[in-house]
Formats: C-alpha cells, structure tokens, sequence
C-alpha cells in the first residue's frame, strides 16, 4: 500500500525530499492528535500522512508553514538587568554617576597622596575590590 501511496504522492508533490518532509510534519501533528481527513484502515501515521498528501485533504501550504516553525530556533534570551549592572565599571557600580572628588574623602587622607596612591587607599577601604 505505501509503494502505491508515495507513487500518487509524487504526482502533487514532485520533489521527494519536501514529500518526505511534508509527511513527516504531517504524521507528527497526526501523533499530537490532530484529526485525521481519511480513514486510518489500520495504516500507521506516516502512511495515513501519505494517503492524506495522496488525496489532497490537506493543505500543504499550512503543512509546510508547521514545518518551518517546526524548525525554527527560539531567539536568545535578553540579559538581565544584572547583568547588565556587572558590565558597567566598578567606580560606577559603588558611587553611581556622583563626581568622587578629594573633599569627598575624610580628613587629611588625600593631602599628601599622588593618584596611584589615592586609587590604592580606595580600593583598600573597599576590601581590595578596584
């Protein structure tokens, strides 16, 4: 029976390959539960797929648009928002956009120091994190 159903098939579906797909797709939505348009007859899905193919009662166009959803790949999900935050550099994650500035500091610590020394105080005060 399946010889005799592929041969009617070729005739509206020339290319084997897009036969083999299409029916594939269409005995996979049969296995889902969608409802058969023939008689099963005891038939297997991929040959009820076939004779439904055979005797045009379904739409091949619907068949091929759930092949290719079939197929697509989901997008990557978007980053959160904390990681996001992670990127930004870190004397923006501690102090925001506010200007750090000397008359910041407490007292008598940025007197006599250079900028290195100044960047080795902070980064000691936050616990060795620059």
């Amino acid at each position: 029976m399946a010889r005799v159903t592929v041969e009617d098939c070729i005739l509206k579906v020339p290319n084997r390959f897009e036969l083999v797909l299409l029916a594939a797709q269409r005995a996979r939505n049969i296995s889902r539960g969608e409802e058969l348009t023939v008689d099963r007859d005891n038939d297997k899905n991929p040959v009820v797929a076939l004779r439904e193919i055979a005797d045009e009662t379904v739409e091949l166009p619907e068949l091929e648009q759930d092949l290719i959803k079939s197929l697509l790949r989901a997008p990557e999900p978007e980053p959160v928002e904390e990681e996001v935050i992670d990127l930004i550099a870190t004397d923006e994650n501690i102090f925001g956009v506010m200007d750090v500035s000397e008359e910041a500091l407490p007292d008598g610590v940025a007197d006599d120091m250079s900028a290195d020394d100044l960047e080795a105080a902070i980064a000691a005060e936050l616990g060795g994190r620059r």
